[in-house]
């Protein structure tokens, strides 16, 4: 696989909404792996393809589990079926680097997908791995995290210290 460029705010391709997947062919099965190498170089949760200049209905994410181990999964042309609660969180972009802002979201989801062999699937996400899919596939209709930050953008290392 590959590691691709990471389009940043400003890029066009980021505020575009995406194209359905139709099928799943070689094309979309390494653009997939490439999209998690590409996260998982940049030390990302999430990846929408039009980060990388893709302008499908296709996200990776990967939050791990409590004991830190990988749970990657794939959503094409995903679907929120239900949101409950709020939470409020920072939250980053890889297509925003060394930002960081308040956002608020539902604590709590319903999705229904397609994972990389095309079939249907739904889960229910809480926490972080509902931010995260949520953040991600706003990126699909073109809506990055910053268009719903409260306050302001902050430096991750204001926020962080200087080992981020």
């Amino acid at each position: 696989m590959a590691i691709r460029n990471i389009r940043e705010l400003g890029d066009p391709c980021l505020r575009k909404i995406c194209k359905p997947v139709k099928d799943v062919n070689l094309r979309t099965k390494t653009l997939i792996g490439d999209m998690f190498d590409t996260m998982y170089e940049a030390n990302g949760v999430g990846l929408a393809a039009p980060q990388v200049g893709i302008l499908k209905r296709i996200f990776v994410v990967d939050v791990g589990d409590e004991e830190g181990n990988s749970v990657p999964y794939v959503f094409i042309n995903p679907e929120i079926l239900d949101r409950d609660g709020i939470q409020a969180g920072y939250e980053g972009c890889l297509s925003v680097p060394g930002k960081s802002g308040m956002v608020t979201r539902p604590n709590r989801i319903k999705v229904r997908a397609f994972n990389e062999k095309m079939e249907v699937f739904e889960m229910e996400a809480e926490g972080m791995l509902a931010r995260c899919i949520l953040h991600e596939n706003d990126h699909l209709n073109g809506i990055v995290y910053v268009d719903k930050v409260d306050g302001r953008l902050y430096d991750n290392d204001e926020l962080y210290g200087e080992e981020e």
